[in-house]
């Protein structure tokens, strides 16, 4: 299709849907900030891994700030924009546990401050219920679309009369 659906989630993955991208927020949001422990941990290759980094630093997900002037080094911080993408980590590993590992498998769990391990639940901020599909509704705000798809056209051409 040539005009697809305006869409915030295409955007997005746009900049981190590419192959290790998100495996880059893993690794920064628990810690390991150095290139040499993000291609180890990552699996990346190194030229890919600084394409991907680039383009994080450049649309202000993380942040690169020197550590070593000779050999000139930087650690990779997540920015506040960074750090909102974590809950979708969090969410996204809660999902790869359940359906493609099993949870008797999981390689990492992650524990509260409260002291117990984190089940991410998306909740509504007005009321602070837990979100669930049957609970939702889309409005579309793109002109020209509606939740099925573009809206139809009116004819174009003179106005034809019976």
């Amino acid at each position: 299709m040539k005009d697809p659906r305006p869409c915030s989630i295409a955007d997005a993955l746009a900049l981190v849907g590419e192959k290790y991208s998100l495996l880059v927020l893993r690794e920064v949001c628990l810690g390991n900030e150095r290139f040499d422990q993000l291609v180890r941990n990552i699996g990346a290759p190194r030229d890919v891994l600084t394409t991907r980094l680039r383009r994080l630093v450049e649309a202000g997900v993380l942040e690169k700030v020197a550590y070593s002037e000779r050999p000139q080094r930087f650690l990779y911080r997540p920015t506040p924009a960074g750090l909102e993408l974590e809950p979708v980590l969090m969410t996204l590993m809660a999902w790869g546990d359940r359906h493609l590992r099993g949870d008797s498998e999981r390689p990492m769990v992650l524990e509260h401050t409260c002291g117990h391990e984190l089940v991410p639940v998306v909740t509504c901020s007005a009321c602070g219920d837990e979100v669930r599909h049957d609970d939702l509704t889309a409005h579309p705000q793109a002109p020209g679309w509606t939740t099925a798809g573009p809206a139809p056209q009116p004819p174009v051409g003179p106005p034809t009369f019976p």
